[in-house]
This record gives structure tokens, sequence and C-alpha cells, in this order.
């Protein structure tokens, strides 16, 4: 691993748009700068192995393009809603997205702050869910698309304005996973590969014929 110049030198590792406190994730991603090149798979082998249980490495490129954060423009979020029922978290739903705002507020270390949770919302839809334990009960999934704005807006913004458009307010916190982030495609509303750049110019440097002098 490289490490920083200086009196108190650091590894050079950069995480890029972390999940929030208390929600899951399924899709991290971090730069690691390396004083040598390194078999990518060996690498996510390697550090797969040096971390605990449940925390699993599950893919490495090496960059061939810049602003790897800048293509995190958008995540994908499950919400599990256990206690709600789904027709009501399809109404919630479906009054949030009719709304033209959304004003939530949330304290931040500049104090309380109000902004539109609705302008970053791609889509936002809601199914049934299975219950847990031997007595049924009713549960949602609602799974989020968002934007990466400023300010961010987070699954519990969105779920502030569910309850400030609809009254939806569920009886437990929401389990909340992050399942994917990357760029947004605008035509489909859908989240791709942020290694797809990476990939490409490796598939073009590997395509380019070697010349014997």
């Amino acid at each position: 691993m490289a490490y920083s110049a200086g009196f108190t030198p650091h590894p050079r590792v950069s995480y890029a748009n972390a999940a929030p406190t208390g929600t899951a994730s399924e899709a991290e991603y971090l730069e690691i700068a390396l004083s040598e090149r390194r078999d990518p798979e060996e690498l996510r082998a390697r550090l797969d192995e040096s971390l605990p249980a449940g925390l699993d490495i599950t893919d490495a490129v090496e960059a061939r393009v810049s602003d790897f954060a800048d293509r995190l423009a958008a995540s994908v979020w499950e919400l599990r809603l256990d206690g709600v029922e789904p027709d009501e978290a399809a109404l919630a739903v479906k009054a949030f997205l009719a709304a033209d705002t959304v004003e939530v507020s949330r304290q931040t270390k500049k104090g309380v702050r109000t902004f539109d949770a609705r302008a970053a919302v791609v889509a936002l839809e809601s199914r049934a869910g299975g219950s847990d334990g031997p007595a049924p009960r009713p549960c949602a999934i609602l799974r989020l698309v968002v934007r990466h704005l400023t300010p961010a807006v987070r699954p519990d913004d969105v779920l502030s304005g569910l309850r400030a458009t609809a009254d939806l307010a569920p009886p437990v916190p929401a389990a909340v996973t992050r399942l994917a982030q990357g760029p947004l495609d605008e035509e489909t509303g859908t989240v791709t590969d942020p290694f797809a750049p990476d990939r490409d110019a490796a598939q073009r440097t590997a395509a380019v014929p070697e010349i014997a002098g």
C-alpha cells in the first residue's frame, strides 16, 4: 500500500460516498493506492481474507479512468417496513410521487436544514414482504432509487416525506439496505456498474497488438 508524504504518513485510501450510519449496504467503494502494480483479483482475495466475517470484498479493478467518485451519481435502496400493510405503503408511495415537492427537515452540524426530498427520487416502488417469526404480521418493502444531490437525500428523509404526505409511520424503525450505487441511466432509471469505464479501458489496452521490432 502507498503512503502519503510528510512527517505523519497515512495510507492512501479514500472512501467514496459512504452509506449513512445505521444502514446496511451491499455497495460500498474505496480506492487504494499501491506502491507497485498488483493483480486486482489477488488483491481482492487477500483483502477479503483479512476482513471479519460478513464484510466481503466482492470485486476489484485497476483504476484506468479518473474521477471515480463522480460516477456514483445515484443509489438503489431497499427499505423494509415491518408492521406496515402493503396497501397502505402503496398509497403512501403514490401520494409521495404525485407531489411536486416534499419538504423535510434534518438536523445538521449547522442546525436544522429544510429541503425538498422529492426532487432526488428517481423511482419509488412498494411490494409485500415476508414476515419473520411464528405470528405473521404485515410487512411492506420499498425499493428506492435516489440521485446524489446536495444536500444528500437519504432513505430516512424519504420516510419523513412519506410521513408528511400520507401520514405513513412504521411502528418500528425501517431496516435499510443499499443495494447498488453508480452512474444513473436517465432513460431507464437504473443504476449501472461504476467499474464499467475501467473495465472497458482495460479491454481496449489488452486488444492493442504488440509489434515486435
